[in-house]
């Protein structure tokens, strides 16, 4: 990431209005002080390979001011070290819904605002993405979003208790095109069992993407799982439901010819032996 963003001048400096003013950080100083940690986790939990690469990205001074300010209260660093208390979390025991990988957070704050009475856990490692999302719960008065830095896996692990979750969302993750890549894609055996003990019975797994093997891929492994079953009655892909808004970033793949699939599996309640 870079070392410059665009900040307010220090008390005292000229400053002409409408002109952006860049700060170099010192060495060691971090980047948010009040913020984001850069690793929150540390290196030392384990030498997973991860679904995810931390983007560089430039920092907008809009993205920065919201996460100084709205980081203390709505945001939250995923270290390991804790279990999460999640009506303590969002100040209410309304139903929480788990969405790893937000992008910029715009979908994020749209459904957020469609349905007050269901709280966000937004998780991305997208420093610019943290702070948009950020900025527009804000100014939507969104008080039902809290979001997540760093690493899901952990985050489910090590922080959520069992059945403490009312649904889990992934749109458009990483698709890792290249074969040696595949092992990096998120939607696994592995990961679904993990996510599994976090989803209360009859919670939904709703996935999206628009790289059509990786869809393949995704319908595969879902439908072989035990803990789902496809809300599907042909076992397909589902459309697009009215509630997963169409971001932009979405449009323009239509718009290029890319096919969209939304793959919707609910947490399967298994009997309890007699």
């Amino acid at each position: 990431m870079s070392d410059s963003l665009n900040l307010s001048p220090a008390p005292g400096s000229p400053h002409v209005p409408g002109v952006s003013v860049r700060h170099t950080r010192a060495k060691g100083e971090p980047r948010f002080p009040d913020g984001p940690k850069a690793d929150p986790a540390g290196s030392h939990f384990e030498r997973r390979i991860r679904s995810f690469q931390p983007r560089r990205s430039r920092v907008t001074a809009g993205q920065a001011d919201a996460l100084q300010r709205l980081w203390p209260k709505w945001g939250l660093d995923i270290d390991g070290q804790r279990v999460l208390d999640l009506a303590e979390l969002f100040g209410n025991a309304r139903p929480v819904v788990l969405e790893i990988g937000f992008g910029m957070g715009e979908a994020t704050a749209r459904m957020a605002a469609a349905d007050p009475d269901t709280n966000v856990l937004a998780v991305d490692v997208h420093t610019p993405g943290q702070g948009n999302l950020l900025a527009l719960a804000d100014r939507d008065g969104l008080t039902n979003v809290r979001v997540g830095n760093g690493d899901a896996i952990i985050l489910l692990r090590e922080m959520l208790t069992p059945d403490s979750l009312d649904g889990l969302r992934v749109y458009f993750p990483d698709p890792w095109p290249k074969k040696r890549h595949h092992k990096r894609r998120l939607i696994q055996p592995e990961f679904l069992t993990l996510a599994a003990t976090r989803l209360k019975p009859g919670a939904v797994l709703h996935c999206a993407t628009d790289w059509e093997p990786y869809a393949e891929q995704m319908l595969d492994v879902l439908t072989a799982h035990p803990d789902y079953e496809n809300t599907q009655p042909d076992g397909g892909f589902a459309p697009r439901p009215a509630f997963r808004p169409l971001t932009r970033f979405e449009g323009q793949g239509l718009d290029k010819g890319h096919v969209v699939n939304d793959l919707l599996f609910r947490r399967v309640q298994h009997g309890v032996p007699g």
